[in-house]
């Protein structure tokens, strides 16, 4: 289990995955600068402005050359994030402003109220804004994932989260690199005996385009649920 460490702007750092942002990435960049000492930005080889818009706030902007992967991104950017000694906590938040930076705060006092070395944003108390096959796709998906890694998780596709370098490190050990990447998170730090928190977030759409290949993705999703049922039954 992971050591209780008390969360600060200045130990905390800011991960913005980004492809093809140039929209919204320097709103999202500058305004999540207001609450936390480093942010860093991982363009996915975009072709568009967004690492330009991204330097253009003042943040570090770390770039792919060829698109990777949303997992990919992330884990690229807690590689480089966990080489700074100061970095204590990293939480992540989408570049197409669907998390709101002003939000952030949040998860610093449920970490520190909690000592949870792993808090997930939760959008499931605020649903009149979220299409309804979204909230029933969130729901399943959540109360599917939770059975699995045996803890509770209320809202498990919420990818505004924050967690312990010490789980970075563990990150970087899995095979996911797309969206997929997100649950087996999740997964590692139940395995790992870690209280997953949860941190209330606004459910915000707006002229965002998702990423997700819904059928690539989804197959990637039961697949990797496939891996997570069999680890566990061979666990037990």
């Amino acid at each position: 289990m992971a050591t209780p460490i008390t969360a600060t702007r200045a130990n905390v750092a800011g991960l913005i995955p980004a492809y093809f942002e140039e929209a919204h990435i320097r709103k999202v960049a500058e305004e999540t600068a207001q609450h936390l000492d480093l942010v860093m930005v991982v363009d996915d080889g975009s072709t568009d402005r967004t690492s330009e818009e991204a330097k253009a706030a003042g943040v570090e902007v770390v770039r792919h050359d060829k698109n990777a992967g949303k997992g990919a991104s992330i884990k690229t950017g807690v590689k480089a994030l966990l080489e700074r000694s100061a970095v204590e906590f990293i939480i992540i938040l989408d570049a197409d402003g669907q998390h709101l930076p002003e939000e952030i705060p949040r998860f610093l006092e449920t970490a520190n109220r909690t000592s949870a070395p792993f808090v997930v944003g939760n959008r499931m108390d605020d649903v009149e804004k979220m299409p309804f096959v979204r909230k029933m796709t969130n729901r399943y998906m959540s109360w599917t994932i939770s059975r699995v890694i045996g803890q509770r998780v209320p809202d498990s596709q919420c990818g505004f989260r924050l967690f312990q370098r010490s789980l970075g490190e563990e990150f970087l050990k899995t095979e996911s690199s797309a969206f997929d990447f997100e649950t087996e998170m999740l997964a590692i730090a139940a395995r790992k005996g870690c209280q997953i928190g949860a941190a209330p977030v606004s459910t915000v759409y707006g002229d965002e385009v998702s990423k997700i290949n819904p059928i690539r993705d989804t197959l990637k999703f039961f697949k990797l649920l496939k891996r997570l049922k069999c680890e566990a039954k061979a666990k037990s």
